[in-house]
């Protein structure tokens, strides 16, 4: 009966084999798969030792989360080449604003993600199962994001609090995923992103009416980073 379980499991696994190498469609929709399973399972096995470490709900916590997340790139095959990590070495606290490209931004976040760092999230993830619970044990603020749909209208508002704050803000930008990760050409292989911190743009002095320049300034920053990094300018400005 075992050998019998066995051989089915193999042909199981040989069919998917051969599945992924024939069809695109069926490469990426298992990888993803996958990749959603790695974050549910993930999430369950770091929140009872974030519980027992820390307690309940801190950011302190995001390390062992980083710790666990960090651990995903070696499952796709990603690679990080990451610099400027100096940059968020900054007296008093900063805003931290990065590039959104996709589902695989998590794996990039924490890689470079400072500790004591309090991020920002759409609160749709709080009733993500466990990947939600996950993030609200990690200190994240969730907030209201369904009127905020493109990047530039994101940082505006980043903008307004660091206007309010005087608190300077650390761009990190992220590489193009587009050559080896594209759901429209259902794409996912392994790949390398560069990612890149930014100096810190100070906002000491600064008005609510200095908001627009402010946000335009870091909204260029990042785009010629984003195509400086890519190499590819068309296939980067899709990606932005």
């Amino acid at each position: 009966m075992e050998l019998g379980w066995l051989l089915w499991g193999a042909g199981v696994l040989l069919l998917l084999h051969v599945l992924m190498e024939l069809s695109p469609a069926v490469n990426f929709a298992l990888r993803i798969g996958f990749y959603c399973l790695l974050c549910v399972v993930g999430s369950a096995l770091a929140a009872p030792v974030c519980l027992l470490v820390n307690g309940g709900r801190t950011v302190k916590n995001m390390r062992i989360i980083k710790t666990v997340v960090k651990t995903f790139k070696y499952f796709f095959g990603v690679r990080f080449e990451v610099k400027g990590l100096e940059n968020f070495e900054v007296e008093g606290p900063a805003i931290i604003v990065s590039n959104h490209q996709s589902i695989l931004d998590m794996m990039g976040l924490m890689e470079v993600l400072p500790d004591d760092c309090v991020q920002v999230g759409k609160k749709e993830l709080m009733y993500a199962g466990t990947v939600g619970l996950i993030i609200y044990l990690g200190g994240v603020i969730f907030i209201n994001r369904k009127s905020t749909t493109s990047a530039k209208m994101v940082m505006a508002e980043v903008a307004k609090t660091m206007a309010a704050d005087k608190v300077p803000v650390i761009p990190v930008v992220y590489s193009s995923f587009t050559t080896f990760y594209n759901p429209k050409k259902n794409l996912f292989t392994s790949g390398k992103i560069k990612v890149e911190v930014l100096p810190a743009i100070e906002t000491k002095g600064l008005t609510s009416g200095d908001v627009s320049d402010l946000t335009d300034r870091c909204f260029r920053t990042m785009r010629e980073t984003l195509f400086r990094l890519s190499g590819c300018p068309s296939e980067a400005k899709d990606s932005s």
